[in-house]
């Protein structure tokens, strides 16, 4: 009897937690969060690393997790090209590699920037270039496509970065650019700037249609390095984007416009382009102001122009720039990737319940991830810090080895897994949980 009750309990605590995908950059809740338990609050050269797998270059994409198969772009350094590679999950063996451009240089960027996404089926790639590529589970492409080639080219100063949408049978593509070209020499009258959202047949790769979203924002304030999100209000699905001095909500299936918000540049400032992507619930959607404005919280429900009754609250001290909100559990939690100080608000009231310094000499630019009760994040060197999630505690830090590391760490099936310069670490439990004798 003793012998059976031990068989049991083992299993139990030996079992892994909750099993999710990650589907897209922000996870299966587009929020940066998962129901993921039991991962490793720990890990060293010999404890919890299951394998690691060296990538052919740098890239701030992040990986996606299907099952079995792990999805992410990346630059080749060596032929200057990008990719799209799946990795086998459970040994690391890169299962296989695809072609699908050429690099182009930015200042500090990358073309392989985006993340990809997919829904098991198709899985789909979008460059920095314009190209987009879709391919099948098993890496048989279904169909490609360059969106400069089709809508004119990108003017973004430092290299379109947005990644993709796959939503309600639709993947969507947002291009928020300035109205002018970046130099002089690439002026073309046949090619007029307008930003726009893109809804395509991810089965076909057909537009299915385009909608030109106007602003009366100023130069650099044009772009967005945003990445659309889906809402679900009253039945009525809607495409939440956010950039060029305004917040505005879409019809999922027309992209028409339903609603907008323009509280956070009034004056205009010709410089504020923003790169942290909305945050949204059921009842909030959270906005950071670029260059450390503040960050708002605006209601939904809106129709039309939405003014400043419409803002619930807003934050003011420590904001983020670049890296997106995490909202985990009922709280948003905001990264000052610059000051590198962590702040947890309620997400109703924005009450501050913790501040923390997370410590270390350089800046973040992924974004916080929410699982198993902890904060995972990532600075630029590699340095990865865990934090509790309910308290200001750090409960490692650890160098994964950098520069310079931009993507945002995924917990999913099981694992972590942790995309540096140079490889992707997967991390979890090694070795059975074992019961106190």
């Amino acid at each position: 009897m003793r012998g059976a009750i031990a068989a049991v309990l083992w299993a139990i605590l030996a079992a892994p937690g909750r099993a999710e995908n990650w589907p897209q950059w922000r996870g299966p809740f587009f929020n940066g969060s998962t129901t993921e338990t039991n991962l490793p609050q720990s890990w060293g050269e010999n404890e919890n690393v299951a394998w690691v797998t060296p990538l052919s270059g740098p890239s701030g994409s992040t990986p996606i997790v299907w099952g079995g198969r792990i999805f992410l772009s990346s630059l080749d350094v060596r032929t200057k090209g990008l990719l799209a590679v799946c990795i086998d999950a459970q040994t690391g063996r890169i299962l296989w590699q695809k072609p699908t451009g050429r690099e182009r240089a930015f200042s500090r960027n990358n073309m392989a920037s985006p993340s990809p996404v997919t829904d098991g089926k198709g899985v789909y790639f979008l460059y920095g270039t314009g190209e987009l590529a879709a391919f099948n589970y098993e890496g048989r492409p279904l169909w490609s496509k360059d969106l400069e080639k089709e809508h004119g080219k990108f003017a973004v100063l430092f290299g379109y970065s947005s990644s993709p949408l796959l939503y309600a049978g639709k993947l969507y593509v947002l291009v928020m650019h300035r109205d002018v070209p970046i130099r002089e020499e690439e002026a073309d009258p046949r090619d007029p700037k307008k930003s726009y959202l893109l809804a395509i047949d991810p089965q076909t790769g057909k537009d299915l249609w385009k909608h030109v979203r106007p602003t009366d924002a100023k130069i650099e304030s044009h772009e967005s390095y945003s990445t659309p999100m889906p809402y679900d209000f009253g039945g009525q699905s809607q495409i939440i984007i956010f950039g060029a001095d305004y917040l505005t909500g879409h019809d999922s299936r027309t992209g028409r416009e339903l609603w907008r918000w323009a509280t956070y540049n009034p004056d205009q400032v010709n410089h504020w382009r923003t790169v942290s992507s909305p945050v949204v619930t059921r009842d909030m959607i959270y906005v950071s102001g670029p260059k450390k404005e503040p960050l708002f919280a605006i209601r939904t429900g809106g129709e039309g122009n939405v003014g400043a009754d419409y803002v619930a609250w807003k934050f003011v001290e420590f904001t983020t720039d670049a890296a997106t909100s995490l909202y985990y559990k009922g709280r948003l939690y905001v990264l000052d990737g610059d000051k590198r100080v962590m702040t947890c608000l309620d997400g109703r009231t924005g009450r501050r319940i913790w501040q923390g310094d997370m410590g270390g000499s350089e800046v973040f630019r992924g974004s916080p991830t929410g699982a198993d009760n902890k904060i995972y994040c990532m600075n630029e060197r590699g340095e990865v810090v865990v934090l509790a999630a309910d308290e200001y505690k750090v409960l490692f830090r650890i160098s994964m080895g950098g520069p310079v590391a931009r993507s945002t760490i995924v917990a999913a099936n099981g694992r972590l897994l942790i995309r540096t310069a140079k490889a992707l670490h997967c991390i979890r439990f090694t070795k059975p949980i074992q019961a106190d004798r």
